[in-house]
């Protein structure tokens, strides 16, 4: 049992080294295999580094011989342009010592022309002091023979054409003069009567009354009420006097303030039409008029504007122009006056080639102030371009405003523009309901008021009664004198007429010396 124990693990023994030695044989086989592969990879790499060798040889060879070529190509080529550049040096060169040449041949014929000149000028000058000597000897005869010297002589002479010179210039410029006159009078009046043609209204514009008629008499008591209590909350809400006089059925509304007016003839009415009359109806209808009122005159001013298409209009300016339209002068209604001047003064702006756009908006505004008169004080040419100043107006129209009564001097041609169509509309046919006899008997009354002061030579009224004009005796007035006249003269106008706006009183003391050339 133990022999064959030791049997087989002797057979497995060697069985054991047998594999072992196989296995090691292979192992050497593939070592073997793997070192000659090894071995041929190494000689293929190194038969392929020796071939790119050689390429890059051959390579670097022909990029050698290239650049050579390339090289020599470029140095030929420099040379040739520098052969040229030699050539080409080599004739300007030649070009210079010729020039050279030909200056040196120059300079020799200058100096010998200089030379003839130099000589040519010796003689000039002994002829010329043989002129002057001849010339002084004609003067001393000339000097012998008239008596006089030559300056005499030559002052006489400039004297006698100055004179000669003047009067014909005087004469010509007093016949353009003339010319231009006649040519602008003609011009002036054509321009103004196309306007006036061109222009078409209502013979009376119309105007708001201060009358209210009554149902009755009996509404009178109702209207004056218990101890007088409803007349005078009417009085107190709306700033107004109401006249009961003796004519029947008839109360008249007195008051400076035409839009106060308006609102308490308004509300008079409808009282009258409500027929409760009391305090506080009193009250809650003055409200609600004044807010008709209002709304009015809004709607007033933005119909103009947007009629005329106008731009850029301030609001206190739109609600301004709208209250002209509760505003009378001589019963001529003074919004539809205001748009009469502003047609008008388009009209001749535009004869004129002028800018019909400012011209319109400088007689459309022309009477702003009239709209708060009776709350600020001043004329009211200058409280309406007040106004247009503050809504941003062109200068222009601010001037033409203030200057429509010739209260301020003009700065632009459209201020006697703006004027002349006032007077056109102030004018025309119809215009105003005033008659022409008391029209006439007003400018009279003015004219008398002026005259019954001493030291007045003249008194004309102008501008419809808005102006009185006063030239007074240079000698008897002197300045102070003369502006304690006007003072005087205002005072008495004030006193003695009754007038609407203000009138101008315009003192003239001046003296003329006046003289014609002929």
């Amino acid at each position: 049992m133990i022999i064959n124990i030791l049997y087989a693990a002797t057979a497995f023994s060697v069985l054991l080294g047998v594999l072992i030695f196989f296995y090691a044989q292979y192992q050497l086989s593939n070592a073997r295999r793997l070192l000659s592969a090894s071995k041929d990879k190494v000689n293929n790499d190194r038969r392929e580094f020796e071939n790119e060798r050689r390429e890059n040889q051959l390579k670097i060879k022909d990029e050698i011989y290239r650049r050579r070529k390339d090289f020599e190509f470029e140095i030929k080529k420099e040379r040739s342009e520098v052969d040229r550049l030699r050539n080409r040096l080599n004739s300007k060169v030649d070009d210079l010592e010729k020039k050279e040449s030909r200056i040196d041949d120059i300079r020799h014929e200058l100096q010998q022309k200089e030379r003839e000149l130099l000589r040519s000028m010796d003689t000039l000058h002994l002829n010329e002091n043989k002129l002057k000597k001849i010339y002084d000897d004609l003067i001393t005869k000339l000097e012998s023979i008239g008596s006089m010297s030559k300056d005499e002589a030559r002052n006489a002479l400039l004297d006698t054409l100055e004179g000669e010179v003047r009067l014909a210039n005087e004469k010509w410029v007093q016949k353009m003069e003339d010319e231009a006159r006649e040519r602008a009078k003609e011009r002036a009046s054509d321009i103004v009567v196309t306007a006036m043609q061109r222009y078409t209204s209502d013979l009376i514009t119309p105007y708001s009354s201060g009358v209210v008629q009554l149902p009755n008499d009996e509404m009178k008591g109702r209207i004056i009420g218990k101890e007088g209590r409803n007349i005078k909350s009417l009085e107190m809400a709306t700033g107004m006097e109401f006249v009961i006089g003796d004519a029947p059925e008839v109360i008249t509304i007195s008051g400076f303030n035409p839009i106060r007016r308006e609102v308490a003839r308004r509300s008079l009415e409808k009282l009258i039409v409500d027929g409760r009359i009391n305090p506080t109806r009193i009250e809650d209808t003055v409200a609600q008029c004044e807010s008709e009122i209002n709304d009015i005159i809004e709607e007033k001013g933005r119909e103009t504007i947007l009629e005329y298409n106008l731009q850029g209009v301030a609001p206190e300016v739109v609600t301004t122009l709208g209250k002209l339209y509760f505003r009378t002068s001589y019963s001529q209604n003074v919004l539809k006056h205001s748009i009469e001047v502003g047609l008008f003064s388009r009209m001749i702006a535009d004869e004129l080639s002028l800018d019909g756009e400012v011209a319109f908006r400088g007689g459309l505004f022309h009477d702003l102030g009239k709209a708060v008169t009776a709350e600020v004080e001043g004329p009211h040419a200058l409280i309406g371009a007040d106004i247009a100043k503050r809504g941003g107006e062109d200068p222009r129209v601010i001037n033409a405003i203030a200057a429509h009564h010739e209260e301020v001097p003009f700065t632009s041609v459209y201020s006697p523009i703006i004027l002349i169509a006032d007077m056109i509309s102030a004018s025309r046919p119809g215009a105003r309901r005033e008659t022409f006899s008391a029209y006439i008997k007003r400018l009279e009354q003015l004219e008398d008021i002026a005259h019954s002061f001493d030291g007045v030579k003249k008194a004309y009224a102008l501008q419809a009664g808005r102006e009185v004009r006063i030239m007074v005796e240079e000698e008897y007035l002197d300045d102070e004198k003369t502006s304690i006249l006007a003072r005087d003269i205002a005072r008495k106008i004030e006193a003695d007429m009754n007038f609407p706006g203000q009138i101008r009183v315009n003192v003239i003391r001046e003296k003329r010396a006046i003289e014609y050339a002929r």
